[in-house]
C-alpha cells in the first residue's frame, strides 16, 4: 500500500527542484523508493537523511540523470527532466544546473590528471578555447574552494582527501549550476575535515545562490548544515521539515531513533563545529 508524504510547503516561486510521487524498483519484489515527493528551494541546503538502504542514493541518482524513475516525475524551475518513459538527459543547460559531488573524492577524479587539467574539463568541453582566460577561470575555482595554486601540477593521488574533496567540490561549481547533488561528501573523511567541508560548502550557497542536495546518513552533520530535513525510512519519506523542529520535536519513531543513535543523543554544536574546524587537516 502506498503510504502518504509527509512535506513542508514552499511557495511555487521559491521552487527550484521538484520531486513528485518517485518510484524506483530494481525486481519483481523489491521496490526501492515509492511515492517519494519532496522540493528544494532556491538557495536552500536540504538533507536527505537515512540507514544505508533507505534509498538516499538512489534518488541521488536519479535526480542527477544517472538512473530513470519507474514512477513519478522530476522538474528544475518548473521543467519536467525525467520521466518512467523519458531518462533524464542532461545536456545543455541541464549539464550546467545540475552537478554531483560523490562520496570518493579519489574515485571520481581522474587519476592520471592533474588538478588543472581537472577543473579545466568543464569550460573546455563547454566551448572555451581561450587557454589564457581557462587558465583564469581555474585560478578562480581554487580560490572559492581555498586551495593554493601550488596543487594545479599535482595528480590526485597526491592530495590529501580533503584536498581531493575540494577539487570535486570546485569542479562541480565551475559552471555555476543551480543545484549541487552532495552523495554523503564528507563521510570517507576525518572528522576535522569534514568540519571544515561542512563550512566550506555553507560559504558556497551564501556566496554564490546554489542549492544543495545533502544526502547523509550522519544527522550531526545535517543538523549543522541543513535548512530543512527529509528523514527516509526502507523508501519511504516518513518525516519532513525545518532541521530545528526535527531535531527538537521528531514526530516519527524512526527519526527519534535516528536522533538517538547520534554520539551523544544530540546534535552537535556549532561551538565543535568551529573547534573541530580550527585544527589543521
Amino acid at each position: 500500500m502506498t503510504r502518504s508524504t509527509p512535506s513542508v510547503a514552499l511557495g511555487s516561486g521559491d521552487r527550484l527542484l521538484e520531486v513528485d510521487g518517485l518510484g524506483r524498483s530494481f525486481a519483481p519484489h523489491r521496490t526501492v523508493l515509492d511515492n517519494v515527493s519532496f522540493s528544494v528551494g532556491k538557495g536552500e541546503i536540504l538533507g536527505l537523511v537515512g540507514e544505508s538502504g533507505s534509498g538516499k542514493s538512489t534518488i541521488g541518482r536519479l535526480i542527477s540523470g544517472l538512473d530513470r524513475p519507474d514512477r513519478g516525475t522530476i522538474a528544475l524551475n518548473g521543467a519536467v527532466y525525467a520521466t518512467p518513459r523519458r531518462a533524464a538527459n542532461l545536456h545543455g543547460t541541464l549539464r550546467r544546473d545540475i552537478q554531483v559531488v560523490f562520496q570518493d573524492p579519489y574515485a571520481s577524479l581522474n587519476p592520471r590528471r592533474t588538478v588543472e587539467a581537472i577543473l579545466a574539463d568543464p569550460f573546455v568541453i563547454t566551448g572555451e578555447r581561450n587557454r589564457a582566460q581557462v587558465k583564469g577561470l581555474v585560478r578562480a575555482l581554487l580560490a572559492e574552494v581555498e586551495l593554493p595554486e601550488a596543487v594545479l601540477s599535482r595528480l590526485p593521488s597526491q592530495l590529501s582527501g580533503g584536498q581531493r574533496q575540494r577539487v570535486s567540490i570546485a569542479r562541480a561549481i565551475a559552471l555555476k549550476p543551480s543545484l549541487i547533488v552532495a552523495d554523503e561528501p564528507v563521510s570517507a573523511l576525518d572528522i576535522t575535515t569534514q568540519a571544515k567541508i561542512v563550512d566550506l560548502l555553507r560559504r558556497l550557497r551564501d556566496r554564490l545562490g546554489v542549492s544543495i542536495l545533502f544526502i547523509s546518513h550522519d544527522l550531526g552533520i545535517v543538523g549543522e548544515l541543513c535548512d530543512r530535513v527529509v528523514v527516509l525510512d526502507n523508501g519511504h519519506i516518513v518525516e519532513a521539515g525545518p532541521t530545528r523542529r526535527i531535531f527538537e520535536r521528531a514526530e516519527h519513531n524512526y527519526t527519534r531513533r535516528l536522533l538517538a543513535s547520534m554520539p551523544g543523543g544530540k546534535r552537535r554544536s556549532s561551538n565543535d563545529s568551529a573547534k573541530a574546524a580550527a585544527h589543521v587537516g
